[in-house]
């Protein structure tokens, strides 16, 4: 491996191959502090031609490659195994802003920028790139990519995949396809650019694209809704919808035991309804500077929804610094629960019309299964998107994350077959990683594996990108 190590230094320059485990430390353990591994070098290179030359070199010498963007994934799709023989290639330095088009709507840049950025360069010059992530500081658009990430917007603007016109790629041998292009319209072959979107870096490394731009949307009505249940708040969904429309950016839905967490470990935050309930929702609805009329959609929806009984109180933003603190709420939640202790994380997709009683049914048996555990449940009801993390039991005030980790098989186990039951995915915008590989060919039928695994094969036939992430043994 000395000679493959000396050459990526020629290629990347000596400061930018970490061998050393000091040096390494932050790229080889996942934001959750959960998956962690170890590499034989992390290789950091500054454009698409040094992406090339390291995959090339690695191909030849039979070494495997994980790529990696801000290294905020949840699934360990980013971290290399504990074999100690894999190079982590690592995008970080790759943040240019290559082109940006208002009137074609379209923005290209490199695969390392982080998502925040993209925004930034979108609204100089008057435009909205729709994605919104609470990680949205250090995630980039290449793990963004690669993960197909939905987030907040999704209601609206769609996943990635959606937001996506063109990429580029290397390939695992080291050549390069050029698929930069900003068409909406190209009906010539298969299309290789949504081949790529969630392929999780296993088909190949994402090092630039050409990403959808919108009108910008200054003007917002924004409220924290309580509701008595799931089964109000879908109900709460389709008022909105009607009364709403294409405005409708915005519809998450938060538990108390989220919002207790956010309250108690988020500094400053306050709740902003005087009586508490089981369960809210985030109601956002976005304009352009000519839209008129939000705050009185807005008042619409609220004002049918308490008449109905979907909705028991309302807090609507009355400014800028208002409309950020409700967001901090829903934003909050993950770090939340991360100091609060252990956690226990899915990211699961159901039919809408099916959301209440799923709820209902799985927080019965992981009851079950660990008294005292905690549901920690928040979400995108619009697109049917919940994340249905557990907290540990509380055991005289401390959390008992042994007690959760012992139970965490059974537990997943669990909510996977309701999901199953549900006709849903295990995974909506996360990604598998190799936490949920295993688990997502289990649930797929054996032509739908089969044909990811000859996808595979044409592709990576030597099995070397991310080996082990979306497909097991792959």
């Amino acid at each position: 491996m000395t000679d493959l190590l000396d050459h990526l230094r020629t290629v990347v320059g000596d400061d930018h191959v970490l061998t050393e485990p000091a040096d390494q430390a932050a790229y080889v353990v996942d934001w959750t502090g959960v998956h962690a591994g170890r590499a034989l070098a992390v290789v950091r290179p500054g454009s698409t031609d040094e992406v090339a030359a390291v995959v090339a070199a690695c191909h030849r010498a039979g070494t495997a490659i994980v790529p990696q963007g801000g290294n905020t994934g949840l699934v360990g799709g980013g971290v290399p195994d504990a074999g100690g023989g894999q190079v982590v290639l690592s995008l970080g330095r790759m943040r240019t802003v290559r082109d940006v088009d208002p009137v074609a709507g379209t923005i290209t840049v490199d695969a390392g920028v982080v998502l925040a950025d993209v925004q930034a360069a979108a609204e100089r010059v008057g435009r909205l790139f729709p994605m919104s992530l609470g990680s949205e500081g250090s995630c980039t658009i290449g793990g963004n990519l690669a993960t197909n990430a939905g987030g907040t917007a999704v209601l609206r603007y769609g996943m990635t995949r959606e937001l996506a016109l063109g990429l580029e790629v290397v390939l695992p041998d080291g050549r390069v396809w050029d698929g930069l292009r900003g068409l909406r319209k190209d009906n010539t072959g298969y299309d290789l650019t949504q081949l790529f979107i969630g392929s999780e870096g296993t088909l190949g490394v994402i090092t630039g694209a050409v990403l959808r731009l919108f009108p910008a949307t200054p003007r917002h009505a924004t409220a924290w809704v309580a509701v008595p249940d799931v089964a109000a708040a879908v109900a709460l969904l389709g008022v909105a919808q009607e009364h709403a429309g294409a405005h409708l950016a915005t519809f998450e839905i938060v538990n108390r035991q989220a919002l207790d967490l956010v309250l108690a470990h988020l500094p400053g935050a306050v709740d902003p309804l005087e009586a508490p309930s089981e369960w809210y929702v985030l109601l956002e609805l976005a304009g352009t500077g000519t839209d008129t009329g939000l705050d009185d959609a807005l008042e619409a929806v609220l004002g049918e929804a308490v008449e109905t009984d979907l909705a028991t109180d309302a807090a609507i933003a009355g400014s800028p610094g208002q409309r950020a603190a409700l967001w901090a709420l829903r934003e909050g939640i993950s770090e939340a629960q991360k100091v609060e202790g252990a956690t226990l994380k899915h990211d699961v997709t159901l039919p809408i019309a099916r959301l209440a009683d799923w709820v209902a049914a799985v927080g019965q048996t992981v009851a079950g299964l660990l008294p005292g555990v905690r549901p920690v449940t928040y979400g995108h009801v619009g697109d049917g998107n919940l994340h249905y993390n557990l907290s540990a039991p509380l055991v005289e005030g401390r959390s008992d994350d042994d007690a959760l980790r012992s139970a965490a098989a059974g537990l997943s186990a669990a909510i996977y077959d309701a999901v199953a039951a549900g006709n849903g995915s295990i995974s909506a915008e996360h990604g598998l990683g190799r936490t949920k590989a295993a688990a997502a060919a289990a649930y797929k039928s054996d032509v739908e594996v089969d044909l990811m695994r000859a996808v595979k094969q044409a592709l990576d036939p030597g099995g070397l990108m991310n080996p082990g992430v979306l497909l097991p043994g792959a």
